[in-house]
């Protein structure tokens, strides 16, 4: 009887607990999340500073608190830094610093969900910081150990050598991460990741509307430009601008847009000295100074001409005028200014 109440009713059997984990693995885990999300707030705010599109705080108006406002010359100083990787293309040179917002995005957005991060994330990291010290230090043998390198727009001035000291400690970081925080792939991440690589790619495309007009126009009938009167005063240019090619751009000291025109095109005579690009200027030669301050456009070719009349003639109802002259006749302007000035339909233009 005993026996058959045995076989009927057997004892449970015991229940092994799972083991416990021990003090040094939450400590690892606590570092491994604040290093994680450290570098995930940094690869967010590099892209939010470079972006040009800001965030304010203003509640002495009242209504809503928070608006937003654009500032062109912090993006269009990232995306001319390409000229200097050797990209001619004003096109190219736009869509790869959209493409390298989106990547910085893509990856702080990727650290923060722990998306892949052994398989994939945390080798990304170490690679696009490695590219990041590579341009760095091309930037230092070109033009020195000088200036804002850029990695945060003008939020934070930082010379290139500072950044690659900040880029080695975010990979140093990385490799802690990868030997710390190891998190298993979770269920739909696959599908995660390409959600959150759509959001990332296409946000600065949809904030930095990208304008694909890159050739100057041509005028719809021949114009001829008499520049007699740049050398009716004392000093003149000092080269003849009314024989051969050449790219004449007539701008205002305190115009914004002259100022862009005239920092993109001190790049492109950088990288191309042999174009022949000159600038006329006009304004208070109190301001010329600053002009140059702003646009590092010193070393291009460039006459102060301060005789207002004569220089509206010439530029026309507005500036930046930017005209592309043959012998004394408009072929092309740049109606969009610094839009329109691409290098390499410059080479295709002057080959002519």
């Amino acid at each position: 009887m005993d026996e058959a109440l045995q076989t009927e009713n057997p004892a449970p059997a015991e229940v092994s607990l799972p083991p416990r984990k021990s003090t040094s693995f939450y400590v690892k885990r606590t570092i491994g999340l604040i290093l994680l999300l450290a570098l995930s707030a940094v690869f967010f705010y590099s892209a939010y500073t470079k972006m040009g599109v800001f965030l304010h705080w203003d509640t002495s108006h009242g209504g809503f608190p928070i608006s937003v406002y654009s500032d062109d010359n912090v993006f269009d100083s990232f995306q001319w830094t390409f000229f200097d990787l050797g990209f001619s293309s004003i096109l190219l040179t736009g869509i790869l610093a959209r493409v390298m917002i989106g990547l910085e995005v893509l990856l702080g957005l990727f650290l923060l969900f722990h998306i892949y991060l052994k398989s994939f994330t945390y080798k990304a990291v170490i690679a696009i910081l490695t590219v990041f010290i590579v341009y760095l230090l091309v930037v230092i043998l070109k033009q020195g150990n000088s200036g804002n390198c850029g990695c945060f727009g003008n939020s934070v001035t930082m010379t290139p050598l500072q950044a690659i000291w900040k880029n080695l400690a975010m990979i140093a970081a990385t490799l802690v991460l990868w030997k710390i925080y190891d998190v298993r792939p979770y269920k739909f991440q696959e599908y995660i990741c390409m959600f959150l690589a759509a959001i990332a790619l296409s946000t600065p495309f949809l904030l930095r509307f990208m304008y694909v007009g890159t050739d100057p126009e041509a005028p719809k009938t021949a114009t001829a430009i008499n520049l007699d009167p740049l050398y009716s005063y004392s000093p003149g240019p000092a080269i003849d601008l009314r024989k051969g090619k050449h790219i004449i751009a007539f701008m205002s000291l305190t115009c914004p847009h002259c100022k862009k025109a005239a920092y993109l095109l001190q790049i492109i005579h950088h990288e191309h000295p042999d174009y022949p690009i000159y600038m006329v200027l006009d304004g208070s030669e109190t301001f010329l100074k600053k002009f140059f301050d702003e646009t590092h456009a010193e070393n291009v070719p460039y006459l102060y001409f301060h005789h207002t009349d004569d220089f509206m003639k010439l530029a026309g109802p507005s500036v930046p005028s930017i005209i592309w002259v043959n012998n004394g006749n408009v072929e092309y302007k740049s109606t969009y200014a610094y839009y329109q000035l691409d290098p390499k339909f410059m080479a295709q233009w002057f080959k002519k």
